[in-house]
């Protein structure tokens, strides 16, 4: 039997930059919610076994477990404050 092919990830590049922001980071709304969403897309993937096991680590230096997390990303979600621009940089001329 052959072992799975593994794959790349067409948003790799860009993962993993967050995965590296998400290495140095307190779990504050932005780092739950980034976790939450880069754990799902890549629990079952094929490959980026780097970004997985980065995912793991994040989770235990936040001394957490993947429900925990979710349950504090659902609430989050609810608010639906997490990915809303702060603050507004570029003015509408239209």
């Amino acid at each position: 039997m052959n072992p799975a092919k593994e794959q790349r990830h067409p948003l790799y590049h860009v993962d993993r930059q967050v995965v590296d922001q998400l290495l140095l980071s307190e779990p504050d709304d932005y780092a739950l919610a980034e976790w939450a969403r880069l754990y799902i897309r890549y629990q079952n993937f094929p490959g980026a076994r780097d970004i997985q096991r980065d995912l793991a680590q994040v989770l235990a230096r936040w001394a957490m477990d993947v429900e925990a997390v979710f349950q504090r990303t659902r609430v989050i979600h609810q608010q639906g404050k997490v990915y809303r621009t702060r603050v507004i940089t570029q003015e509408d001329w239209n």
